[in-house]
């Protein structure tokens, strides 16, 4: 674990499997991830399936040492809103955590800030541990627009969340350029992002609840990366996409997180 001023950040390994896995593909993965991270101790370890196989997957996790998380969560209870899926649904199937704002949703979607917000508001209210992802695109880097957008995604995002809550929730950092594309932001790209994303999180809730917030990085995390960006002092954790989808690879990951 990571300690800055005597607090202590347990890192979050989390694996998103996006549209992936039939309910037989997704058992079979489930199985071998469970298997592998049996002995892991001091580590959070995730696994957000697709919808339809939550339930399937709930079934070989429950009372192992890995949670399961929804990857995405509409804001209203219940009503008529064909193909959404409310925060209680989740935890109804048995999950405890949920993805919010993904930078896919963002851009295939037309997610804007304000409606992230309200998805994280309502995971929260439900009982959720919220995972809320924030980057910036490959021309926005370029343009020298990091800063403004990560800023303006962290703010309205945490909009009237409470430093209580705050508790439940953590942001991953995922440079948008580095998703799926091979691309990873260097270890010292990434913690001086994720600097930056914790003196945002200071100038709204003081240093003190900073100084214990967990901000993973996502972007093309691997077996053969995750242990130098865990060396870097603002990099809790990881959103791991592609590298999820196999269990031994995804199994490695959560064994380099550890501290």
């Amino acid at each position: 674990m990571k300690s800055r001023g005597g607090n202590m950040r347990r890192p979050l390994i989390a694996g998103n499997w996006k549209l992936n896995c039939t309910r037989p593909e997704a058992a079979k993965l489930a199985e071998g991830i469970v298997r592998g991270v049996v002995d892991v101790k001091g580590v959070i370890i995730v696994v957000c399936p697709p919808f339809t196989a939550l339930a399937t997957v709930n079934e070989i996790i429950s009372e192992t040492n890995v949670a399961l998380g929804g990857q995405d969560v509409f804001w209203e209870r219940s009503g008529a809103y064909t193909g959404e899926i409310s925060p209680e649904m989740l935890r109804d199937v048995g999950c405890s955590y949920v993805i919010v704002g993904h930078s896919e949703r963002r851009q295939y979607l037309g997610e804007t800030d304000e409606m992230v917000n309200r998805k994280a508001r309502a995971a929260l209210a439900a009982g959720l541990r919220v995972m809320m992802c924030v980057g910036e695109t490959l021309e926005e880097r370029e343009a020298g627009r990091m800063e403004e957008i990560v800023r303006r995604e962290v703010v309205k995002g945490l909009a009237e969340i409470s430093a209580e809550q705050l508790k439940n929730l953590s942001i991953a950092y995922e440079p948008i350029w580095a998703i799926g594309t091979g691309k990873t932001a260097t270890p010292q790209r990434a913690n001086e992002a994720h600097e930056f994303i914790r003196n945002i999180v200071g100038e709204l809730y003081g240093t003190k609840v900073a100084e214990t917030f967990i901000i993973q990085y996502g972007g093309s995390v691997k077996p053969d990366n995750i242990a130098e960006l865990m060396a870097e002092l603002h990099v809790d954790g990881a959103l791991v996409g592609g590298a999820s989808l196999k269990a031994d690879s995804f199994v490695k990951i959560v064994k380099g997180g550890q501290k």
